[in-house]
């Protein structure tokens, strides 16, 4: 955690440290307008470096393919010269005042002050849908069960089973190809919830005969002893169980979105996400603006290359705030250069 004194001062309070807000301080920078980062996390990245560090990610231009950890390392060394102050490990607690006048408090005490804030929460707090089976915590202790893989090296020579039907649950079952002994994928539907070209290649391993897949079937319990996981058991439709042998499950039931604290705002919400302009990105509350998958409005696509894009807008309608007697005239990077 770095060390800050407060009170702090910057023009844009920026929440959300993962990579829509990562860009969105350098979009901020290439206006001269100043950004202090703030996250609950320890470290920069958000989903990104605490979920897939080691996923590849396809749709980032120019890279046909980035892992996680590999795109926040590029944005870190892309925002650091504009020199951003960086609350990390701390949640947002309040926030008073108005345009051009907000204060905010964290968790550790920290104040900042600033002209405008930016929402870039991703899923808000978020956290795994845990499956409701006995004895869970034990295994959740020893890593035997695990909702996020932090290195591909750790399942090697593993039996795996995984559990879920969406992008997660596909993307592992392809990402361990070659590093787990064994990988089972139990799905209560025959169908996924992932992108075509995902799902035909596992359907394509699953044909050789290189996933094993569990269909359809769901959790049913876990066996083993002193937090050692020695078989998942699942039960299909009609009540039928059997044993698959695991020494590690990865269940991949989506993400618990809590807002907190931006909750009790005052912001127009929907469905747990944040309303906004779509041309500017400012939220019901003027001076307050809201970047990538906590964003909503209509057409709202949750892409990483989208956040970038809104970060980019949001700095262009914050400019008026910072400089309110100062035109802007937009050059591109090729002709200005980094400030």
């Amino acid at each position: 955690m770095d060390q800050i004194t407060t009170p702090i001062t910057a023009d844009v309070a920026i929440i959300g440290a993962g990579p829509t807000g990562m860009f969105a301080v350098f979009e901020c920078g290439m206006l001269k307008i100043s950004s202090v980062l703030i996250d609950a996390l320890e470290e920069l990245g958000g989903q990104c470096v605490a979920l897939y560090p080691e996923k590849p990610i396809y749709d980032i231009p120019a890279h046909p393919a980035i892992e996680g950890a590999a795109l926040i390392a590029q944005l870190e060394h892309q925002i650091a010269p504009f020199d951003c102050a960086k609350l990390l490990g701390r949640q947002v607690t309040g926030l008073t005042g108005s345009k051009g006048d907000f204060t905010l408090t964290t968790s550790a005490g920290d104040i900042i002050k600033a002209k405008a804030v930016i929402l870039a929460a991703g899923a808000g707090a978020f956290g795994p849908n845990r499956p409701p089976l006995d004895g869970l915590s034990a295994y959740e202790a020893t890593g035997a069960v695990r909702y996020y893989v932090k290195r591909r090296e750790d399942l090697r020579g593993k039996r795996v089973v995984i559990a879920g039907g969406g992008d997660s649950a596909v993307d592992w079952a392809l990402a361990l190809q070659g590093i787990a002994a064994h990988i089972a994928v139990v799905h209560r539907r025959p169908k996924f919830r992932a992108a075509p070209e995902s799902a035909a290649q596992l359907d394509a391993l699953a044909a050789s005969g290189a996933v094993e897949m569990v269909i359809p079937y769901q959790l049913h319990a876990l066996h083993g002893a002193g937090g050692k996981l020695s078989a998942v058991e699942v039960a299909d439709l009609d009540g039928g169980t059997k044993h698959l042998p695991a020494d590690v499950l990865l269940p991949f039931f989506g993400l618990a979105m809590e807002l907190g604290p931006i909750a009790d705002w005052g912001l127009q919400l929907a469905h747990h996400h944040v309303e906004v302009t779509p041309s500017t990105l400012e939220t019901s509350i003027p001076g307050i603006f809201a970047i990538g998958d906590i964003a909503s409005y209509p057409g709202k696509l949750k892409l990483i290359l989208q956040g970038f894009a809104e970060g980019a807008m949001a700095a262009h309608a914050i400019h008026p705030i910072v400089y309110p007697d100062t035109a802007l005239h937009f050059e591109y990077s090729t002709s200005k250069g980094v400030p």
